[in-house]
């Protein structure tokens, strides 16, 4: 049966115990419930479930050394990561596996025309972790590894990753800064003023990458008209030099202009603006194929409000 959006949401990824006052915590799928049930959304979504992601998918993009880093912390009960600063539990190994194996499962749902779309509700995120450590709240890059698996095993040859956050995707661009296959484009706040301290203008890739990566840093206090131009101008260029066959929004709220960890301000009305763009380009390129998943997004409003406001925009 054919439906227009998808959702993957796993209560169990609870689990993952980031510990009392932690931005990144269980709360945040609480309030995305709710959001999502007060709106009536959850009766139009095709739901998608999670699934435990083998070694062989996270190897696509991590190395065997950190993921043994990761397998041996959990393990030895480590209340947080070696390689940086991420939150650990006796059950955050099997969560973040079912993080990745929810993409994998939205990506077969959009490619075997189950669903048009899909927006995945994971925790934890991803786009912080790099090849070789997590870091910044993230154990596996879920997105990156939806890129591989795509082009692996659906055989697909250009993914398009739109990671919009206020914190730069510092391991997205780290696994594929080199790569020609997947253009990554970023829009952040300025990394001179936040966390993780990288995405400058002028990082665009190295190798036989460069040219495939385009960073936007944005000032403190930008809002929707600077959010929505570099989307209509910047990547404009981008999807007409690179024609994506998929698109990937790693979707940060903590853009959002009350978020507690940022200093953009984009409205309510702005992502769903930002939303509408990338679906429409997504029409044109590749058949409508748009996976979002979520990334950041601290602000009880943005998780309960702004977030359905982006699913029903995919619609």
């Amino acid at each position: 049966m054919f439906a227009e959006v998808g959702l993957v949401f796993d209560m169990s990824m609870s689990q993952h115990d980031t510990g009392k006052g932690h931005p990144e915590s269980a709360e945040r799928l609480n309030h995305i419930k709710k959001g999502l049930n007060t709106s009536k959304l959850i009766e139009k979504l095709y739901p998608i479930q999670t699934s435990l992601a083998g070694d062989d998918w996270i190897l696509s993009v991590h190395t065997p050394e950190y993921l043994e880093i990761v397998k041996q912390s959990v393990a030895k009960k480590l209340k947080t990561l070696p390689t940086g600063d991420v939150q650990l539990s006796n059950e955050s190994l099997t969560v973040a596996r079912k993080a990745v194996g929810g993409v994998l499962n939205a990506c077969d749902a959009v490619m075997n025309k189950k669903v048009k779309r899909a927006f995945c509700a994971l925790r934890p995120p991803g786009h912080h972790a790099e090849p070789n450590k997590g870091m910044g709240f993230c154990i596996f890059n879920n997105v990156a590894i939806a890129a591989r698996y795509l082009q692996k095993k659906h055989n697909l040859k250009r993914i398009l990753i739109i990671d919009w956050d206020v914190h730069h995707g510092n391991g997205t661009h780290a696994a594929f800064r080199e790569d020609p296959t997947v253009f990554d484009f970023h829009v952040h706040q300025d990394p001179r003023t936040i966390y993780p301290g990288t995405g400058f203008a002028h990082e665009k890739g190295v190798g036989k990458g460069k040219g495939f990566s385009k960073h936007v840093p944005l000032p403190p206090g930008s809002g929707d008209v600077e959010v929505l131009k570099v989307l209509n101008n910047d990547l404009a260029e981008v999807r007409e030099k690179f024609k994506p066959e998929f698109i990937l929004i790693s979707a940060g709220f903590d853009m959002y202009k009350s978020d507690p960890l940022g200093g953009l301000k984009v409205s309510q009305e702005g992502f769903v603006a930002m939303t509408k763009a990338v679906k429409v380009m997504a029409d044109k390129y590749c058949e409508g194929k748009l996976i979002s998943v979520l990334e950041g997004g601290y602000s009880v409003k943005a998780l309960t409000e702004v977030v359905p406001a982006h699913v029903e925009a995919l619609f």
